[in-house]
């Protein structure tokens, strides 16, 4: 219904964002690839989008790429997974480290993330594998744009929180990572380092 969006980034709040488009301020829920790729505050961004209808509300995914989308789609498709865990499977690892994971039947990969345990991991493999026979998605990383605030560390934490982890899990990544890190000054950057230290 919503396939695509494009307005005024006003907002980020991982993993959540609001886009001003003519007026209306869109909430939208986005993977931390998506994320790492966003402008500053106040420039124009387009995301490609998926709405979700429930009985209980209605909402708004966004992609920096199609790709990502895509996968998305095919996530939320398996039984057992739902938008929230799709969203933390793509925070957790990018599209194309998914597809190697599923491909070289990489179960310790799958369990590593946020809310999935050996009987949906085993279940990802065995129904995304057919899924991806044509991926043919780029190679590549993200760029990390740094903005500095003074509650990263309770905006990554809340991030981290929303994607599925524990509180304690949460705390005890930024802890560690502050630690060896000290000179992370975002946190975009912080909840990143936090992720790759839980995979």
């Amino acid at each position: 219904m919503i396939g695509r969006i494009r307005g005024v980034l006003v907002d980020k709040k991982p993993p959540e964002i609001q886009i001003d488009v003519a007026g209306i301020c869109y909430e939208v829920q986005v993977p931390m690839s998506t994320l790492y790729q966003l402008p500053e505050l106040g420039k124009e961004i387009t995301l490609h989008t998926h709405f979700v209808v429930r009985e209980d509300a209605q909402l708004l995914y966004g992609f920096f790429e199609e790709k990502d989308k895509s996968m998305f789609r095919s996530l939320i498709k398996i039984n057992g997974v739902g938008p929230k865990m799709a969203l933390g499977i793509l925070s957790s690892m990018e599209a194309n480290e998914f597809v190697r994971a599923v491909r070289s039947n990489d179960i310790n990969a799958m369990v590593k993330m946020p809310g999935i345990g050996k009987k949906t991991a085993e279940r990802l493999l065995i129904e995304m594998r057919d899924r991806l026979k044509d991926w043919d998605g780029e190679e590549g990383g993200t760029q990390v744009p740094v903005s500095a605030g003074a509650s990263i560390t309770s905006d990554a934490e809340t991030a981290l929180i929303s994607l599925g982890y524990k509180p304690q899990q949460a705390a005890h990544a930024i802890a560690a990572v502050l630690k060896t890190n000290p000179e992370i000054q975002g946190s975009e950057e912080l909840i990143r380092h936090s992720l790759k230290s839980m995979a």
